[in-house]
């Protein structure tokens, strides 16, 4: 069972590992990105972070929706982490179970727009975003779990 898909420019962190995966009462994080599972030094990076009693699995965007497809994560409390609003709209695309996404953080950068202390899109994510709340996908926004639920279309 899906617990939460999280858009997250950093991916696992502090503030993912700990304050998102208790409160959901995750046991399982997968990180879905096509860099990481090729990059020793993010993978590294990642695993360092990971909860105590936590799996952790590392797949690129086609394995994670493979995965997801096959059933092998359904005994899981599962929590995903995505880096970009393109990436989470692909899984949410291709797994229609995904029905609920956070938007934590995404960087700042020429042609975004912020939209929130930590979350900045571009015309074209803005787009996407809207496309899946047409499709009945919560989108809210929040950095941790005791902020405020903002939602998505109300600020885009």
């Amino acid at each position: 069972m899906i617990v939460l898909t999280r858009v997250d420019h950093r991916l696992l962190h502090g503030q993912v590992a700990f304050s998102w995966t208790q409160n959901l009462g995750a046991d399982c994080i997968l990180i879905a990105n096509n860099d990481v599972p090729t990059n020793d030094i993010r993978k590294t990076t990642i695993k360092l972070a990971k909860p105590q009693g936590v799996k952790l699995v590392i797949k690129n965007i086609a394995d994670s929706i493979e995965a997801l497809r096959s059933g092998v994560t359904d005994k899981y409390k599962l929590f995903i982490v995505v880096e970009s609003i393109e990436d989470a709209y692909a899984l949410a695309c291709a797994y229609p179970e995904i029905k609920q996404i956070n938007l934590g953080g995404t960087k700042a950068g020429e042609s975004k727009e912020n939209i929130s202390k930590s979350v900045n899109v571009t015309s074209e994510e803005k787009e996407l975003v809207r496309e899946l709340v047409g499709k009945g996908v919560e989108i809210e926004i929040r950095q941790v779990p005791a902020d405020k639920k903002l939602m998505a279309q109300d600020v885009i």
